[in-house]
């Protein structure tokens, strides 16, 4: 079939407002940015999320540096304007480093290429995660040793600046007494009450909960200074708490040593409860070492990442994802959905869901790949994208985080 000239001139003209708008026929504009890093070659691979498909696309330039050594932690501020990147170092001891952690800050261009700003070292000891608070006005930076040498963790609180990004120390002004200097950071644990071995942190509302094998610490804050609550560290059932993660009002908690999830009500003074219906054995389903969770945007649904996952009857073993809905009128009470577990790649550490909760994402970890999942907000059912739902990254995928806009 042949077109006139003035044919010709406005199918070129739709075509030209497609690429404007960073449209094909075969898919949408971009709706977000996601960022994953990697400790195989300490970078970070950067993509566009499609808004029709979910698919990934990545963007120009990467992957890039993470200006340090194996990274373990990656933070997008809200806004989407910096990228904050938590690189742990070497040596596995406290002052046995062979190379210092450090918090590497970036700056996102428009196509969502990551600009390396500064670096800052953090006050302690092999650096384990980090936090942003519910404004994104302070960063928190959990190590696994304090500088006192007692054995405990230690935290270094940031102040940002929203201009710039840039990384201010806040000083702990509670540890001032009888005219003696302030301590550059937070102490885990204290002197009558040990917290070793602190791995993860998680901000939600007021309140900052620490995590170790049995145990979480929470904290209350107020412009960047940290108090402990009266009632100290609690004590979970918990064999080996593998992450912490949840809303303003529920944390969930996985125990990769039981292959098992809870959720825990946040209380008066960041107090837990445990919830009654709220925990669920995942070996019933053939599933081992469950190692992150998330509660969705609406607050409605649970997902877990699993290590392993296996079919006694078809001889078939995967990682995956296993998706309860969360009765909230029922006391927050889990249950299993039709079709749970979902297969993602291999040995996943990480998810996050896209802003307009229409797709979630994985970083796999041995695969060195992202999964995407297409996320129904209405059912929390799964399924994969319709152009494929597997994206390479980079080598050792660690976790992912994603921005919805640039402003």
């Amino acid at each position: 079939m042949k077109f006139s000239l003035s044919g010709r001139f406005a199918l070129a003209l739709f075509a030209s407002m497609l690429l404007g708008l960073g449209m094909t026929g075969c898919g949408g504009s971009t709706i977000a940015f996601l960022w994953v890093i990697g400790q195989q070659y300490n970078q970070v691979a950067a993509f566009k999320v499609d808004n029709f498909t979910g698919n990934l696309t990545s963007t120009p330039h990467q992957p890039f540096s993470t200006n340090g050594t194996a990274p373990v932690s990656i933070q997008v501020k809200s806004g989407g304007r910096y990228v904050y990147v938590l690189n742990q170092g070497t040596g596995g001891a406290q002052g046995t480093h062979a190379t210092s952690g450090n918090v590497a800050v970036f700056s996102v261009g428009g196509d969502g290429t990551l600009t390396f700003q500064q670096s800052y070292v953090t006050q302690g000891y092999v650096s384990q995660w980090m936090a942003f608070d519910s404004t994104g006005s302070y960063l928190y930076v959990l190590d696994k040793y304090s500088p006192s040498g007692d054995g405990n963790g230690a935290i270094t609180a940031y102040q940002v600046d929203s201009s710039s990004g840039r990384l201010y120390l806040v000083q702990n002004t509670q540890s001032v007494a009888n005219g003696s200097a302030a301590l550059t950071y937070f102490e885990v644990g204290s002197s009558t009450q040990a917290f070793t071995s602190p791995f993860m942190v998680k901000s939600t509302g007021s309140c900052l909960f620490v995590a170790n094998a049995t145990q979480i610490q929470p904290f209350t804050f107020s412009s960047g200074q940290l108090v402990t609550v009266t009632n100290g560290a609690t004590q979970l059932s918990a064999t080996n708490i593998s992450s912490i993660n949840g809303s303003s009002s529920l944390l969930s908690i996985t125990d990769s040593g039981a292959n098992s999830v809870a959720l825990y009500t946040v209380g008066t003074s960041c107090a837990l409860s445990a919830i009654a219906g709220g925990s669920y054995s995942l070996a019933q389903d053939g599933t081992v070492n469950p190692g992150w969770s998330i509660i969705d945007n609406s607050g409605k649904y649970l997902y877990v990442l699993n290590q392993t996952t296996s079919r006694t009857l078809t001889n078939i073993t995967y990682s995956s994802i296993t998706a309860f809905y969360i009765n909230t009128s029922n006391g927050n009470q889990i249950s299993e959905l039709a079709g749970s577990p979902f297969p993602v790649g291999s040995n996943p550490k990480c998810m996050v869901e896209d802003p307009t909760s229409q797709w979630l994402y994985t970083a796999d970890h041995d695969s060195g790949t992202v999964t995407g999942k297409a996320y129904n907000n209405t059912t929390g059912q799964l399924a994969v994208l319709s152009r494929g739902s597997t994206f390479s990254a980079t080598g050792q995928a660690q976790c992912l985080a994603i921005s919805g806009a640039t402003n």
